[in-house]
Formats: structure tokens, C-alpha cells, sequence
């Protein structure tokens, strides 16, 4: 295990945690208008800055990078990007604790299962995979326990915000499916985006600097998609004329907030995993993904989201933070077992 590398991987997954926290500090914005603004300014301030000072020469490198791994790297963005639209959506429904742990635990699922068992199929047996199964499956059981604290919360709280919007935990639940399955892809563009990598190696780009030959077409795409769809949202809702009301000159502030965190939190992440060496994206990323939910998880307790709800659902979120704090152990393992 590479000190540094899992270092970085804890401070991307805590700026993952944090990214959607300005969506509960705009209220007199709609969400259409906070996170459409956010991803713009990811949009603007990470993909062409990224390409520009970390490697110089990146119209050679994607040239000769093979057509079809640009094509399924766009993809896995454009695919990311409808899963950010879903997780804004289900941080809206449920709350940015519950939403946040329930979308992350799916997404690393998906983000680290099938990756491994497409990439290393015959060492599926070997105990450090054994060891990542098992992490996952205890997450897993942490999540399960989130949900269970979900329910319960909505049981006690009700389904109406102190804003007087409805909110459902059925549609909140849906919105994080949607958003573990999806998200999950950005894990897969930079496991199957690796030859553009090597293509920036070879062109002197640093090992540490090379995927964000990768990241910039992910985040393009991602951003991309994210952008539009808000658009289109404050067209047909007329929130347009929210970015004008008196008062809120700070949240334009947090919206570049918002965009630095979420993708800066992802180039964090990649320059651990590649520290981390073959395996890194496999194990990073769940672990990446439980900081995020731990962080959330903190950060909502102290917004008052469980204010109000019974003891019995704030004991079992505990409980299922606490669950998911030992599947981080469970991956340090497997981590180190496979070097």
C-alpha cells in the first residue's frame, strides 16, 4: 500500500462528500439553478485548464490513442453525467447523509465488482480478492442498514421539507439506483481508458499527471450533460430569473465551489489509484466512495437532517456508518495483501 497514494484517495473521497453540500445551502435557488451552475463551472475551470498545464502535448497523444478507447471513455462520461443529474436528485429527495451513502455504496459496487471480475478473472480466487469481496459485502450490509435508518426517518419526519415541497422516499430511492448504476462508469473510464494514459507516457506526461489525459474527455462529457439538462430545467420551470434575486451574490461562490470540488475530487482520487499500482482503481475506489459517505454522513448531522427523527433511526444510521467504517479496514487489507 503506497502511503501517499491512499492519502490522496481520502482527500478526493472526502471532496466527494462535500461536492452536492452547496445544494442544501442555496435554498432560494432551485436545484436546477445550483447544480447547473456548478457543473458549468467545472465545465469552464477543470477539463481545458487540466489538458493545458499537465500535458502539453495532447493533440499527438489522443491522435494516437486507439478511436474506439476515446469513443467508450466519452461514453462512460456521457454516462456519468446522467448518473450526476440522478444523484442531485435523490441528495434533493433524501437528504445529502442518507442520498449520499446509499448512490455511493451502489456505485462502488458496480464501480469495483465488475471491473474486477472483467479485468482479473483468474485471480478471482487469490485472497486479496477474496479479502475486496469481502469488504464489499460487509458495505453492502452497510448500506442495507442506511436504508432501514432511511425508512425509519421518513416514518417519524414525514415526507414534507421545512420548505413545504413534497419529498418521497420511493422517488428518492429510485433516483440513487439510477445514480449508483451510472456513476459507476467513471470508474470504468479510467480502468479501460488506461492506453490513452500510456499514449501520455509516452510522450513524457508523468505517471501521476497522465490520466487526466482521461479525465478531461470524462469531465467534458459529464459536465456537458449536466449543464444542458439544467438548462433545459429552468426553460421549462422559468428559474432563470432566480439567478437575480437580491441576497444571493454568495451562491455563485458556491456553485464554483461545488464544480472544483466534484472534479477535483475525482483527479485526486486517479493520481492515488495510480499510486496504488494495477489494482488501484479496484480497491481505491470503494474506499474513495465510503469517505465520501462518512463524510456526508457528518456533515449532515450537523445540518440537523436527523433533528427530530426517532432514536431507533439515528442508531441504526450509526450503526451503519460504523459497518461501513470496518469495510474500510476489510479493503486496506486487500489492498495490501495484493502488492
Amino acid at each position: 500500500m503506497d502511503l501517499t497514494g491512499t492519502a490522496l484517495i481520502i482527500l478526493g473521497g472526502i471532496m466527494e462528500g462535500l461536492f452536492s453540500l452547496p445544494v442544501k445551502l442555496t435554498p432560494r435557488w432551485s436545484w436546477e439553478n445550483i447544480w447547473g451552475l456548478g457543473s458549468l463551472a467545472a465545465l469552464i475551470l477543470v477539463p481545458a485548464p487540466l489538458l493545458l498545464f499537465t500535458v502539453p502535448d495532447f493533440s499527438s497523444v489522443y491522435a494516437s490513442s486507439p478511436t474506439w478507447t476515446i469513443i467508450l471513455v466519452g461514453l462512460f462520461g456521457l454516462g456519468w453525467g446522467f448518473g450526476g443529474i440522478f444523484f442531485g436528485l435523490g441528495v434533493t429527495e433524501l437528504g445529502l447523509s442518507l442520498g449520499t451513502s446509499s448512490i455511493m455504496g451502489l456505485i462502488a459496487i458496480g464501480g469495483s465488482i465488475v471491473p474486477l471480475i472483467m479485468r482479473h478473472q483468474g485471480e478471482l480466487i487469490s485472497r486479496s480478492n477474496v479479502a475486496l469481496v469481502l469488504g464489499i459485502g460487509i458495505m453492502i450490509a452497510g448500506l442495507a442498514l442506511c436504508s432501514r435508518a432511511g425508512k425509519l426517518k421518513f416514518a417519524t419526519t414525514g415526507e414534507v421539507e421545512t420548505s413545504g415541497e413534497r419529498r418521497s422516499f420511493g422517488r428518492g430511492i429510485f433516483y440513487c439506483i439510477a445514480a449508483g448504476l451510472l456513476s459507476a462508469l467513471v470508474n470504468f473510464a479510467l480502468i479501460f481508458g488506461d492506453p490513452i494514459a500510456q499514449a501520455a507516457k509516452s510522450r513524457g506526461v508523468p505517471d501521476a499527471a497522465s490520466t487526466n489525459a482521461i479525465w478531461a474527455i470524462v469531465f467534458a462529457a459529464n459536465y456537458l450533460v449536466n449543464v444542458v439538462y439544467c438548462v433545459y430545467l429552468m426553460r421549462r420551470r422559468e428559474t432563470f430569473g432566480k439567478f437575480s434575486i437580491q441576497a444571493t451574490g454568495h451562491y455563485w461562490l458556491l456553485a464554483v465551489a461545488m464544480g472544483l470540488l466534484w472534479a477535483g475530487g475525482i483527479v485526486i482520487y486517479g493520481l492515488g489509484a495510480v499510486m496504488e499500482g494495477s489494482y488501484g482503481p479496484v480497491f481505491a475506489f470503494p474506499m474513495m466512495l465510503i469517505v465520501s459517505i462518512l463524510t456526508a454522513n457528518m456533515v449532515g448531522v450537523f445540518l440537523g437532517e436527523w433533528r427530530g427523527a426517532a432514536k431507533s433511526a439515528k442508531h441504526t444510521m450509526q450503526l451503519g456508518v460504523s459497518v461501513m467504517m470496518i469495510a474500510i479496514v476489510a479493503l486496506g487489507y486487500a489492498n495490501w495483501w495484493s502488492q
